[in-house]
């Protein structure tokens, strides 16, 4: 058997969720421009697209040769690391520069949203993973991309489509928290993290919108300006007390190994650094500036650790495929 047929076979296996490598290499990238290390950022970004690309055509031949299984999986939360990861890569291109593509993304992602949400909310039952919480991943990434291609083409209706796109997230924040297992705090395999990630892509939409308005663009009066500095200044919080709660279930009782939802850990770290970091510019608080690049290292370390348990895990895929081949 050829190594690409290898390789198709072994992508082949990985399940919707494989999507947050995507979304956590994009979202190192987006946190390392935002601290300043343009060039790091770049290099991890090419990684970001090379993946979206592996797992796009993916998504299409699933699509195309295997309807069922493709609806299948669309009806889980994992799908929607689809439109989230395309919004963090459209993200990281508008702040390039590059808004034709970043606009290409927004409605590629705008696209495929509204279908696969449904989908998921009509299959979301009790005691639900923390994956759960894509749906309001999903919704923010495009607030965050819509807002953040608002400022930069200087169009308002985007960015009042954001503004909903934002509320309706925090919507979905609170209909995943009432699905959500509390026990996967515990016990969950990497992907009990994204329900404090979900708030930090929400802290992030809220800084995006408010660096929106501007004078060439008046969008918010003195009191919308308000409501969405406190909110976001809220969520930024809410996502740190997540934050450490879930790393100290991770000391209490380390789950260790690679496992593919890890991939969820290393998002919701980049993501809070994110947050941190745009806060510290969108709302003039230069002292959190350190805490964020602190959280953005640690996320590296997280990105690195789960990286290295991919490629392993790779390896051995192919392995056990080889074995199975016929001679």
């Amino acid at each position: 058997m050829p190594a690409t047929s290898l390789l198709r076979a072994w992508l082949a296996q990985r399940p919707p969720a494989a999507g947050a490598a995507v979304m956590a290499t994009g979202i190192l990238s987006v946190g390392l421009h935002l601290a300043g290390h343009e060039a790091f950022s770049r290099v991890v970004l090419v990684l970001a697209c090379a993946s979206w690309i592996a797992l796009a055509a993916d998504f299409a031949v699933r699509l195309l040769r295997d309807r069922s299984q493709w609806t299948a999986e669309a009806g889980t939360p994992g799908a929607l690391t689809a439109v989230a990861a395309t919004t963090v890569l459209g993200t990281r291109f508008s702040a390039l520069g590059w808004q034709t593509l970043a606009e290409a993304l927004l409605a590629l992602a705008a696209v495929l949203w509204p279908g696969l949400l449904v989908l998921v909310v009509r299959h979301t039952g009790r005691h639900m993973p923390g994956s759960v919480f894509l749906c309001c991943v999903a919704t923010e990434g495009l607030a965050v991309l819509a807002a953040a291609l608002a400022k930069a083409v200087t169009t308002a209706w985007l960015a009042y489509a954001a503004l909903v796109l934002f509320w309706l997230g925090l919507v979905l924040y609170v209909f995943a928290l009432s699905r959500f297992d509390a026990r996967q705090v515990v016990r969950g395999r990497g992907d009990q993290w994204v329900a404090g990630g979900a708030l930090a892509i929400s802290a992030l939409a809220g800084t995006k919108l408010i660096e929106a308005d501007s004078s060439r663009l008046y969008l918010w009066n003195t009191d919308d300006d308000s409501v969405l500095r406190t909110m976001t200044v809220i969520l930024v919080v809410l996502d740190l007390c997540w934050y450490v709660v879930l790393l100290a279930c991770e000391a209490a009782r380390p789950r260790l190994g690679y496992d593919v939802r890890r991939w969820s850990t290393a998002f919701p770290m980049g993501m809070s650094a994110a947050a941190v970091l745009s806060v510290t510019t969108a709302l003039h608080h230069p002292w959190l500036k350190v805490p964020g690049q602190v959280l953005l290292w640690v996320a590296m370390a997280a990105w690195l650790a789960v990286a290295a348990g991919a490629v392993a895990d790779a390896r051995a895929g192919v392995a056990a495929l080889r074995s199975t081949a016929p001679r």
